[in-house]
């Protein structure tokens, strides 16, 4: 019976042929090239947040997560769609400039105060 959960096990890992995390602050973003039983390939995009319920020592977390599944021949609807998304807000606000971060060897230790009880 283990033997059966291992094999079942690599079929599911097997699905995934490429992968692509992107960091985003609180989220992340998945983008992940399965196959299916037909060995077609599709698109998997999931959002993933972390949920913080409670403070300190009581905390607890957990991931909400959200999945778009797109179909190859969906792909070319979908990218002009997005682009087209895309280049409105550009057009209404601008390409966005992430604010410069100093570099760490650049920031003033003095401003950093940390106090840890134990």
């Amino acid at each position: 019976m283990e033997d059966n959960r291992k094999s079942g096990m690599n079929e599911i890992e097997k699905e995934i042929v490429f992968s692509q995390a992107i960091k985003a602050g609180k989220r992340i973003y998945y983008i992940d090239v399965k196959k299916n039983r037909k060995d077609e390939m599709y698109l998997s995009i999931t959002e993933s947040k972390k949920i913080v319920n409670g403070e300190g020592e009581n905390a607890t977390f957990t991931f909400e997560k959200h999945k778009i599944f797109l179909y190859r021949e969906d792909f070319a609807k979908f990218t002009n769609s997005l682009n087209e998304a895309i280049n409105f807000v550009v057009a209404e606000q601008g390409e966005y400039v992430p604010a410069p971060v100093a570099p760490a060897e650049e920031c003033n230790d003095e401003k950093l105060n940390i106090d840890i009880d134990f």
